[in-house]
């Protein structure tokens, strides 16, 4: 060890820290700094741990203390109160955060911005803040959050955050103060009385015997309590949320399926000292040659994947009418075969889980999971106690987007707890992260759309296979949904589609914002634009004249009986779409539809409790994950709109004091069914106010909320009227290049049935764009062998500010009955028609034909500063 003097956030500070330590760790684990986050150490390619050293700006997982000898280190902890207060205010103010997990660097960088430059440009401001990478917001309030700050700064007013309001109303994010500054703690941040810190050793090769796992060297370590493998599973060692063909460890004698299988798991003292004996874990391997091919693993002679079933997980089929009839007799035909691509979630905050044993026996997982009810019930099984036996409680996360559905390292952080009887806290690096957790789907869809003279619709026919990766995960329904959306939000009376899920040794993949129907409108949408110019066409005609109204018929067969708003979404950007092709820009545009709500046959709940406390506040209780979308947020303006008590009165929890089961928060769907159980139960508070009784005079009164869905039917149900879903959201977007083939503006206009928070909205909606964009040219995560080729966040391909064209949203309010207050999910239809509407501007601008994602050879991809892998080596299924 060695001293170190320092001054941190004005005050002198001697540290002993480890050769090579770097500052990030410093203040994390020796100063109780939490402003600084991990995302992405040792890559410095994140910016949530900006710290400055003597004035300048440092990411600190790269930075090393010894460097800091006799400097001054300043964090958002040391900022001047009023001038923390003054950028907390501001961001809530422009709704400039989500989950928050990236804001804490960017306001430090804001601040440093400000000093040096106190009136920057938006252009400036983008540039500014290149070094940070933001999932969640699209850049746009950020900006904004900036600008106000300058602006107030300069002596204008601040706008002041709603502090309430019901439906309707932009009542300001719950804790988006603390989050703004850093002082709502995650998973990682959180410290108890004589927690260990876990670490996992995972499989070397996608595929390969495990001869022998040797775990001596490790557990001779110094610091080390305890080392764990598949022989000290009590309990059910195959978890999974659909089927249980996921192993917590892969044990010895048995075949690794992907680079994700854990081996062994460590707690130690620290988490160097964990990390340190997790990597002597010694490991024999017999290794075998991996399936890496989809197509390849569903030939008769392909290895068996996953020894709980065959290579092909799963086949989708819907067909309806006479397909080769409408063929033979239509106008035009085109066929094509389209490719989309792996793609990483890259939620900012890794992976992490915090398991403390109770006094009275009970296991107390702290979890960031999208289920916490899912996790609850797998850990159980996989410790062998009853599920009474495991409290879980959510920790809001920072940014998940599907990725944190399944199973990471509760079940160890808890098998490490229990075995130490002490508090272990497991969190992930980034590259464990990105091993180990599904992905979006790679699809492979071969399309056959035909119309008449008029350009419209009459067949259509498509076959589609997904690389599911080694588990199933949430698979076989991501190609469910896909075959579902097949069509997007368009007329067509005869219509076969196949759609089949394929195991590989691949890294899994699962659910991804989107849920395969933004794959398949990728693929419609091109299909409408070649048949459009065989017409003549242009792009906005071709979809008015095509698109769905009530009385038509869904893709599965349903009929469409309310709320279908996609024609006025058309209506919203029809002057600008025109505008700008009379300007002879390059301008691609295409629509899209999301189910709200899993359906396809599943019982879906909404569940809530509403308990008066004795400090005259509300506890609100429900099943879903907040993880930046703002659901707490809208779960209080429910409320409030039922009982008129101030929003201030409520108080948002999710853990296990009640038994709220609901599934994952998936499926557009936590707003939908919370909000209708919010109602539920704040109708009843509501009664019993309107009788004359107060909040003291309630204390400890429970209100409960149940609600049911569950009239949708399975896919191909021989139903004389199938309803495979409960609602859907229906959207046009509109993209705009200038002259160069550079992204210019992109317009969004969404019918979001109601908007319960019009700025939570507009911010989902901009967030998804900007993922949409990165799906549409940047964003891949090629393997060799099963392995991702990088594991490196700019060469994965996520948009910065300063590549982030205009974007204007647009929100069209078609109610839905039945949802709250007529309200719709929007966590997923505002990336659902984004490729596609490039792809329709590239192609005006070049005349080039892309039917591959992403589209990284476009002059819009070439000009943006990310996604460009150095790896030339990687696995293409072609």
């Amino acid at each position: 060890m060695k001293t170190i003097g320092l001054t941190l956030n004005g005050a002198p500070r001697s540290l002993h820290v480890r050769p090579g330590e770097s500052l990030l760790e410093t203040l994390r684990t020796r100063c109780d700094v939490t402003s600084t986050k991990d995302g992405c150490q040792p890559q410095g390619q994140c910016g949530c741990c900006l710290a400055l050293v003597d004035g300048n700006p440092k990411v600190a997982c790269v930075f090393k203390t010894e460097k800091c000898e006799g400097k001054e280190v300043l964090t958002l902890e040391g900022v001047d109160p009023a001038e923390r207060d003054l950028f907390a205010r501001a961001f809530v103010a422009a709704a400039g955060l989500q989950c928050g997990f990236c804001i804490p660097g960017i306001v430090l960088r804001g601040k440093h911005l400000l000093d040096k430059n106190p009136t920057p440009t938006r252009d400036e401001i983008a540039k500014a803040i290149d070094g940070h990478l933001c999932r969640c917001t699209g850049y746009v309030r950020i900006i904004d959050a900036i600008e106000l700050v300058a602006r107030a700064k300069q002596g204008e007013a601040l706008p002041e955050p709603a502090e309430d309001g019901g439906v309707g109303a932009s009542l300001q994010r719950y804790q988006g103060y603390d989050l703004t500054l850093g002082d709502r703690a995650y998973v990682d941040d959180m410290v108890v009385p004589e927690m260990l810190h876990g670490a996992v050793t995972l499989a070397a090769h996608a595929r390969a015997k495990v001869v022998s796992i040797d775990t001596s060297a490790a557990e001779a370590m110094p610091g080390v309590h305890a080392v764990v493998t598949a022989a000290d599973v009590p309990g059910e060692r195959w978890y999974g949320l659909i089927y249980k063909d996921w192993p917590g460890f892969v044990a010895e004698g048995e075949t690794t399926r992907c680079v994700g299988d854990f081996i062994a798991a460590v707690a130690a003292d620290d988490e160097h000292i964990a990390r340190a004996a997790a990597a002597k874990v010694k490991v024999k391997y017999e290794v075998y040659a991996p399936v890496v091919d989809p197509e390849e693993a569903l030939k008769p002679d392909a290895p068996q994947v996953n020894p709980t079933g065959p290579n092909q997980m799963s086949r989708t089929y819907f067909a309806r009418g006479d397909v080769d009839a409408a063929l033979e007799r239509s106008a035009h035909v085109v066929t094509a075969t389209f490719q989309t691509q792996r793609i990483e979630h890259l939620f900012l905050e890794p992976e992490s889980a915090l398991a403390v044993p109770r006094p009275d026996g009970r296991l107390h997982l702290y979890s960031q999971g999208q289920g916490v009810f899912d996790d609850r019930r797998q850990v159980a099984a996989f410790l062998g106690v009853a599920e009474e036996r495991v409290f879980t409680e959510l920790v809001p996360n920072g940014g998940a987007f599907g990725g944190k559905e399944d199973m990471s390292i509760q079940p160890h952080a808890a098998l490490l707890a229990t075995v130490t009887g002490r508090p272990v806290r497991v969190t992930l690096d980034r590259e464990e992260s990105i091993r180990i957790h599904p992905k979006r789907h790679p699809i492979k869809m071969t399309y056959t759309v035909a119309c008449d003279d008029e350009g419209r619709l009459t067949a259509l026919r498509a076959y589609m296979v997904g690389d599911t990766g080694a588990y199933a995960s949430v698979g076989g329904k991501v190609l469910e949904r896909a075959a579902g959306h097949a069509c997007g939000p368009y007329r067509v009376a005869n219509v076969e589609v196949e759609a089949i899920a394929a195991r590989t040794n691949n890294p899994p993949c699962g659910a991804m914002r989107g849920f395969g129907a933004n794959q398949a409108n990728f693929a419609v949408e091109g299909c409408l634009d070649m048949l459009a110019e065989k017409v003549g066409l242009d792009g906005w005609t071709m979809r008015w004249r095509n698109a769905v109204a009530v009385g038509d018929m869904f893709t599965t067969g349903q009929v469409l009986e309310k709320s279908v708003g996609v024609k006025k979404t058309l209506e919203a950007v029809k002057d600008a779409y025109f505008e700008a092709l009379n300007a002879g820009l390059p301008i691609g545009i295409a629509c899209g539809m999301k189910n709200s709500g899993i359906g396809n046959g599943a019982q879906e709940w909404g569940k809530c409790r509403l308990v008066v406390e004795g400090d005259g506040t509300v506890s609100l209780y429900n099943g879903f994950t907040e993880m930046g979308q703002g659901l707490l947020t809208i779960l209080t303006q429910c409320a409030v709109e039922v009982t008129g008590l101030p929003a201030k009165v409520f108080r948002p929890k999710v853990d296990a004091t009640f038994a709220l089961q609901c599934g994952q928060t998936t499926g557009s769907r936590a707003t939908m069914l919370g909000g209708r159980a919010v109602i539920a139960a704040a109708e009843k508070l509501k009664a019993d106010l309107d009788g004359g009784r107060t909040l003291g005079d309630l204390v400890g009164h429970v209100y409960a909320g149940d609600v049911l869905i569950d009239d949708t039917t399975s896919p191909g149900a021989d139903v004389p009227h199938p309803k495979t879903h409960t609602a859907f959201g229906y959207a046009t977007q509109v993209c705009i290049l200038d002259q160069q083939g550079k992204l210019k503006r992109f317009i969004a206009a969404h019918d979001v049935g109601k908007a319960i928070n019009p700025d939570l909205c507009r911010g989902q909606i901009e967030g998804s764009v900007h993922m949409g964009l990165g799906f549409a040219l940047t964003e891949d995560l090629p393997c060799k062998d099963g392995m991702p080729v990088t594991f490196k966040l700019r060469e994965i391909g996520v948009l910065r500010a300063r590549d982030m064209p205009e974007v204007e949203v647009m929100l069209i309010e078609e109610h839905e009955p039945e949802g709250p207050f007529g309200a719709k999910g929007v966590g997923e239809i505002g990336l659902v028609p984004t490729a596609g509407a490039v792809a329709g501007a590239l192609y005006m601008h070049d005349k080039t034909r892309r039917f591959r994602l992403p589209m990284k050879d476009s002059p819009a991809a070439q000009a943006i500063s990310v996604g460009r892998i150095r790896d030339k080596d990687v696995d293409r299924w072609h």
